[in-house]
């Protein structure tokens, strides 16, 4: 492993590194930012769907990345500071002490690259995103979705960046190995999952609403090889009334009387693994 030393926070070699917080907010033209021991390890990795494109070590961590880097096929530049020179070029504490840049994809994704995606992988679940803006319940959402098998993640218009720093560091790496698309119109998108087989299952609290393992239950008896879109809606507005009326089936997860409705994310975990046995033959 080669590493460069930096010792100004001037270096034009870490530009993409300087200001970090308002650089999150403004873009970095093409890469975007991923912090810590392990989102940085999964960015290296195979699994990862994104390219490093330098890394930004303070010096008492390099060896733990070491055999990371070494393995690397895309070969990283490897810039190596003291933790105040890194907290200096980052514009706050970087304690964690490791950052890389990565690449983002030359185009987002297209709902029909999506559901290929998850033809390839044999994916028997995906999840769509309807006006979802906090990055801790992306990130939340992702990890999941990794977690439980689901092929990718169908974002809204109005949905924020799977790629921003927090929503990368809350998904434990999740958001760079799970793929994702973008729909410009979200119930036209429904319209196509449900054209091409797949059954769209839209969570909503509502008391009419089907009992998620009576919905599951009913999948299992008839369709041993069904599909299903889990369509979740942004905290407390939830799915608009074009996504509900687009959707199959409107599914809840039951809760004790009084209680309004659960986190987004918490609720797309729950709704995953009751769907898991269907991604198992």
């Amino acid at each position: 492993m080669r590493s460069e030393m930096i010792e100004s926070t001037e270096d034009v070699r870490v530009e993409a590194y300087r200001n970090v917080r308002e650089r999150d907010l403004a873009g970095r033209s093409g890469l975007f930012i991923a912090e810590g021991l392990f989102v940085v390890r999964t960015l290296l990795s195979e699994a990862s769907l994104y390219e490093p494109d330098s890394l930004l070590i303070a010096r008492r961590r390099v060896q733990e990345l070491r055999e990371d880097i070494e393995k690397c096929q895309h070969e990283p530049p490897v810039y190596v500071a003291s933790q105040q020179v890194l907290n200096d070029i980052a514009g706050f504490d970087i304690h964690r002490g490791v950052l890389a840049a990565g690449r983002r994809l030359a185009a987002v994704m297209r709902v029909d690259e999506i559901i290929a995606a998850c033809d390839r992988t044999g994916a028997r679940t995906l999840i769509a995103i309807e006006g979802l803006t906090n990055h801790d319940n992306i990130g939340g959402i992702f990890r999941n979705a990794a977690a439980f098998g689901a092929g990718g993640v169908l974002l809204s218009e109005r949905c924020c960046d799977p790629l921003y720093r927090k929503a990368i560091r809350v998904s434990m790496g999740a958001a760079l190995r799970v793929p994702f698309a973008r729909a410009e119109r979200f119930e036209d998108a429904i319209g196509e999952l449900s054209k091409r087989g797949w059954r769209v299952m839209a969570l909503t609290p509502a008391a009419d609403a089907i009992e998620i393992n009576e919905f599951v239950t009913t999948l299992e008896n008839k369709e041993t090889d069904a599909r299903v879109a889990v369509v979740l809606g942004a905290e407390g507005d939830g799915l608009g009334a074009s996504a509900l009326q687009a959707a199959e089936a409107r599914v809840r997860i039951a809760i004790e009387p009084g209680v309004d409705s659960l986190n987004v994310a918490v609720a797309s975990g729950i709704a995953l693994h009751a769907l898991s046995a269907l991604q198992r033959d």
